[in-house]
């Protein structure tokens, strides 16, 4: 398969979920960038809107589809605006979610089915819409999922948003294996301390990073000693490893979890002490 390393996704359509701010965003402008054209689905108006613009700079088609992802009305709809608008869809990346840390004990019923349906169910319904127009197109396609590493570790105080990336995991190989006949491949991404809008307070409104809440320099210091590459994850970091998934180039990959994150994952609780030197717990 030839692959344009200028444009490796001209001539497709691609749909990101959450796709108004942070790695959402990235995913979409790096797609862009490559070639396809972009729906944005995202629940604040102004970042669908910001974020179709950036696109539409970048010489591709954009549709601003404001999408409430735990309306799975919504999320269909949103995926037939962008069947509409293209005539086809070759990518979806499954972005949204969010979590608020409480204990499980602490959690009401009314907030864990909060999480599911924001982490969890918005996958499973934006990944049945989009399958049928995938397989219509008959050239296949690229379903990329934005899941977590703590999908794959012990997370006290978000026991169900790691339940629900963990599913995310499994729902990613299982579509891998049964989508293959089609040609879809399903992949996914895992980040881990990522700078994003709402880790820095910009959770509502528009992306204005001149508003954003920084971190503290003993913070700085605790997130380089823990991240063995030694800072946050940058969005588009994400965004690359997702337009990895998302291109030819990884023709021959499916059904993955691809850790972005710095090493953390690869560390598994072993953390710099204040000389810089690894050990597995700080005394």
């Amino acid at each position: 398969m030839a692959l344009d390393p200028i444009q490796p996704l001209a001539g497709q359509a691609a749909l990101v979920t959450g796709g108004g701010g942070g790695i959402g965003r990235a995913i979409a402008l790096a797609f862009a960038g490559a070639g396809a054209d972009i729906a944005i689905a995202d629940i604040v108006p102004e970042r669908c809107d910001e974020a179709a613009a950036r696109v539409r700079e970048l010489g591709r088609r954009a549709v601003a589809c404001p999408t409430d992802v735990t309306d799975t009305d919504q999320i269909r709809a949103a995926i037939e605006a962008a069947d509409a608008a293209f005539g086809r869809l070759d990518i979806l990346v499954n972005n949204a979610g969010g979590v608020s840390r409480r204990t499980f004990s602490e959690q009401s019923e009314r907030s864990w089915r909060k999480h599911i349906d924001l982490n969890l169910v918005s996958m499973l319904a934006a990944t049945s819409a989009a399958i049928p127009i995938m397989v219509r197109g008959g050239s296949g396609g690229a379903i990329i999922n934005v899941t977590s590493i703590e999908a794959a570790r012990a997370a006290p105080g978000y026991a169900v948003y790691a339940a629900c990336k963990a599913g995310m995991n499994n729902f990613t190989r299982t579509m891998a294996l049964e989508l293959a006949d089609d040609g879809i491949r399903v992949n996914a991404i895992a980040p881990d301390f990522t700078t994003t809008p709402g880790l820095r307070g910009n959770v509502t409104g528009p992306v204005d990073e001149s508003k954003w809440i920084q971190p503290t320099p003993e913070q700085e210091n605790g997130i380089a000693r823990r991240i063995p590459l030694g800072r946050p994850g940058l969005a588009e970091e994400c965004g690359q490893a997702a337009l990895f998934l998302a291109s030819p180039a990884s023709s021959y990959v499916t059904g993955i979890v691809l850790p972005v994150d710095g090493g953390s994952w690869a560390s598994s609780g072993w953390v710099r002490d204040r000389q810089g030197k690894w050990v597995l717990s700080e005394i």
